[in-house]
């Protein structure tokens, strides 16, 4: 309920205060858009190239799919030694 309260006191005052100094409010205006689209623009520009140069060294990583064959065999072993295991407690537990 205060912060209704203090919302529409808020949005009264402001009302008050842009009818009273409206002009100024306007050159404040007329001053902050062009430095904000400069600044956003900007932000735009570095955020575009940034992301332009992340793609470009996408393009130019080449992946190696192929699998060494010595890591495939160890895999291979590991997986075997690990069914002899389940199977081992599978008969232990039966």
């Amino acid at each position: 309920m205060k912060t209704l309260i203090g919302g529409a006191v808020a949005a009264v005052l402001g009302i008050i205060g842009l009818a009273v100094w409206f002009k100024p409010f306007m050159m404040l205006l007329a001053g902050a858009i062009p430095a904000m689209l400069l600044l956003g623009g900007g932000l735009a520009l570095y955020l575009g190239f940034d992301e332009l140069k992340d793609s470009w060294k996408k393009d130019d990583a080449t992946v190696d799919t192929t699998a060494p064959a010595d890591n495939s065999e160890t895999y291979k072993k590991e997986i075997d030694d690990l069914k002899k295991e389940i199977d081992t407690l599978k008969a232990e537990k039966a």
